[in-house]
């Protein structure tokens, strides 16, 4: 300390960071979503092949007087799927993350996947189609329909002069008697994928399936069947659609939208059209089958006649008719014993009808020598109601007399 003033870092009031910490603050910032998973195009400069297999080389880029350099690695890993070799001055895409070395101190972007420019633009034009069609719902795979089992006219849309329909129309002409129809067009170059569009479209509905195909290629090749244009015209087949574009390791986005991909042209017509040998052995254990079932039925027949002939016999028969009467005489016999009891229950009940009647008839005590008094044509009931020279009406069991009251004698008077 000079003159009370401090020479070291803490006259700045900032605490001191080591060479790690540092670097680990950098793989921080490095840390960014904008940095992984990226295309990066640029020229290929500083190229080197290690004898480990890694691949090491810089990408540049130059504009005006300004130039930008980025150091790159490809691991081996990565460097087997490399489809050309890489030399200086090439334009490339490549795709990768910007990551940091931390013991040196040093960030490089680590490559996965390099790429020609122009071929690697069309790769990037495919797999912006992939996800706009996929938005459309194009590559549902609820969409997908079954082929038909027995298939009358297969349709073919491919080169009239190349492999794939050659190899089609062998496989379907051992296989199964089909009729094929070929809806011509070219499979690649400028304007293929039109071509190819317009030859689905001018067989849809007039055969039973359809294969979309062609041999194999290289992307530039196949990248007809990758446009938009192809792979709605699949999408839009009212007849199910068989893909077969390439060899088993190709892809092309039509494999999608179609009902099944197949992975060569001849596995294609092997799916279109059933083993007619299979056919037909089939169709003989369909033959077996029916042949023991009807013999089950014919014998089941045969057993049920049987019985009904011996249930049908005069004997069994006159026996059976003697039951069935006796049984009916038996049940008449129980209906008129329930129908005489029943009316011998009703007179019995009349006969106390009657006798509780007769007992309550007024008229009934008239039999004993009594007779009824009737005063103005009301019944006398008492002798406070009549008067002396009251002219009354005796009525009598057998009939009526009229008299003259001439002297009333109440009981208490006697």
């Amino acid at each position: 300390m000079l003159g009370g003033h401090s020479t070291g870092p803490e006259r700045f009031g900032t605490p001191i960071l080591g060479v790690s910490e540092v670097s680990g603050l950098i793989c921080d910032l490095l840390d960014d979503g904008r940095l992984h998973q990226i295309w990066v195009r640029g020229e290929v400069t500083n190229y080197r092949d290690h004898t480990s297999g890694h691949r090491y080389f810089s990408l540049s880029e130059r504009k005006g007087r300004n130039s930008a350099l980025l150091n790159c690695v490809m691991w081996r890993t990565y460097t087997s799927a490399l489809a050309f070799a890489p030399k200086d001055g090439m334009d490339v895409l490549a795709w990768g993350s910007v990551e940091v070395y931390e013991p040196h101190g040093r960030y490089q972007f680590i490559v996965r996947e390099m790429l020609p420019a122009g071929l690697g633009e069309r790769h990037l034009m495919v797999e912006r189609w992939k996800q706009e069609l996929d938005a459309e719902g194009l590559f549902a795979p609820e969409r997908r329909r079954p082929l038909p089992l027995f298939p009358h006219r297969v349709g073919v849309v491919t080169s009239p002069t190349g492999a794939a329909v050659k190899d089609i129309l062998s496989v379907i002409s051992r296989r199964y008697p089909a009729e094929v129809v070929l809806s011509p067009t070219a499979v690649q170059g400028d304007g293929a994928h039109i071509e190819i569009a317009e030859a689905i479209r001018r067989i849809d509905g007039l055969v039973d399936v359809i294969i979309v195909g062609r041999g194999g290629g290289s992307f530039e090749d196949l990248f007809p069947f990758n446009h938009p244009d192809v792979v709605r015209a699949v999408a839009a087949c009212k007849t199910p659609v068989i893909s077969a574009v390439g060899h088993e390791v190709d892809t092309a986005l039509c494999d999608f939208a179609a009902d099944l991909r197949a992975p060569t042209p001849s596995a294609a017509a092997e799916r279109a059209v059933p083993e007619r040998r299979e056919v037909l052995r089939e169709l003989s254990g369909y033959g077996e089958r029916m042949e023991v079932l009807l013999l089950h039925r014919l014998a089941a027949s045969a057993s049920e006649v049987e019985d009904l002939a011996g249930r049908m016999h005069p004997r069994r028969l006159s026996r059976r008719v003697h039951e069935r009467m006796q049984r009916l005489a038996e049940h008449e016999e129980l209906l008129h014993r329930a129908a005489l009891a029943r009316v011998q229950r009703e007179r019995a009940a009349l006969a106390e009808v009657r006798a509780s009647l007769a007992g309550q008839n007024p008229l009934a005590i008239l039999e004993r020598g009594y007779c009824i008094v009737e005063s103005g044509g009301k019944v006398a009931r008492s002798a406070a109601g009549l008067r002396p020279n009251d002219r009354v009406v005796l009525r009598m069991k057998d009939g009526r007399a009229r008299a003259v009251v001439e002297e009333i004698t109440y009981d208490r008077d006697l």
